[in-house]
């Protein structure tokens, strides 16, 4: 899954991006609102982290200019915590409001769900024939025992397994798994389905032949 994390405070960022890329996540960031609105419209990213005091442009403005045109779920990150801020944000378009300072397993716990509520997934474990996705956990184990899987190839079973039995293109799945240092012209995505397949078995990823991949 493919995170954006709009936030200006250099240390803070830094400290955000090593929390969100140990824990499986493909991230981009922006330090200010423009730069970020900007990559918000010409990308596709699964969620938005956005601070609310930026330079160049504030949060409001970016959340209200990007729900001109995209759905992407939006988490405000704010020392802001009036009762009016946070009613100000969700009535903007807002899918959650985390007041700082917080604490990462509580962030890592939004995320989790805003993508889960954006796939229409309430639970927080898929089945998947024998195996068992754990979204929360981000591990994947058969039978009740662990498989061991990168950090791509968990987030590849991730994407498709919350879009099971829809077919998704390679150009989707390049949008959605990788940030924006990685080569979208490289094979990246075939080895991460050839080393899945090799683990889990040749069926578990399906190709359909000019159109894409899908978990059945």
């Amino acid at each position: 899954m493919r995170i954006l994390l709009i936030e200006d405070h250099p240390k803070l960022q830094q400290s955000l991006l090593r929390a969100l890329r140990n824990n499986k996540f493909a991230v981009d960031a922006a330090s200010d609102g423009r730069e970020g609105l900007n990559k918000a419209e010409d990308n596709e990213y699964d969620a938005i982290l956005l601070d609310v005091m930026l330079p160049e442009m504030d949060g409001w403005s970016v959340l209200e200019q990007l729900r001109e045109s995209k759905s992407t779920p939006v988490i405000m990150l704010t020392a802001r915590d009036s009762l009016d801020d946070r009613v100000k944000g969700l009535d903007l378009g807002a899918d959650d409001y985390l007041p700082k300072p917080f604490q990462i397993p509580e962030l890592l716990a939004r995320i989790r769900a805003v993508i889960r509520r954006a796939a229409g997934q309430s639970k927080t474990s898929i089945l998947l024939g024998d195996f068992s996705l754990d979204l929360k956990a981000k591990k994947l184990t058969q039978q009740g025992e662990a498989i061991a899987i990168t950090a791509r190839e968990y987030g590849l079973i991730e994407y498709l397994a919350l879009h099971r039995g829809e077919v998704i293109s390679r150009t989707t799945l390049y949008e959605h798994l990788f940030d924006e240092e990685d080569s979208s012209l490289s094979n990246l995505l075939d080895v991460n389905v050839s080393r899945v397949r090799s683990k889990l078995g040749k069926d578990f990823i399906i190709t359909h032949r000019g159109h894409g991949y899908s978990i059945e």
